[in-house]
């Protein structure tokens, strides 16, 4: 377990496609949004829905109401999808030789290349 003050090593990356594994919306998958490594915890696309009471504020633009949006979930209630829409931990694999050796994420489950850093 990492302590508070270290981040935790997180192999999910943004817009990956993850399936919720745990919690009140398991089963549900979406794109990552956003990761906060400090914290070990990541928003997902249409998951974990809050609503959020808001008050007008003409000067700002802001419509007052209800509003819903995404709130974070733990990294540890998620799983990456393959291309198969299978969910799977992730793997290192060192692809290449010499000096071109390239780290790639692979889907342990399927052996699969998960998509290369863009």
């Amino acid at each position: 377990m990492s302590s508070a003050n270290t981040p935790a090593r997180i192999k999910l990356r943004k817009n990956d496609l993850v399936k919720v594994i745990a919690g009140r919306d398991k089963g549900k998958s979406g794109r990552i949004l956003e990761i906060d490594r400090e914290t070990g915890r990541l928003v997902v696309e249409g998951v974990m829905l809050v609503k959020r009471h808001t008050k007008a504020n003409p000067s700002k633009q802001i419509k007052g109401g209800i509003a819903e949006k995404e709130a974070s979930i733990h990294v540890s209630n998620v799983m990456i999808l393959t291309g198969e829409g299978k969910p799977s931990r992730i793997g290192i694999r060192l692809e290449g030789e010499g000096s071109a050796v390239k780290r790639v994420r692979v889907a342990k489950k399927t052996g699969e290349v998960l998509a290369a850093k863009k």
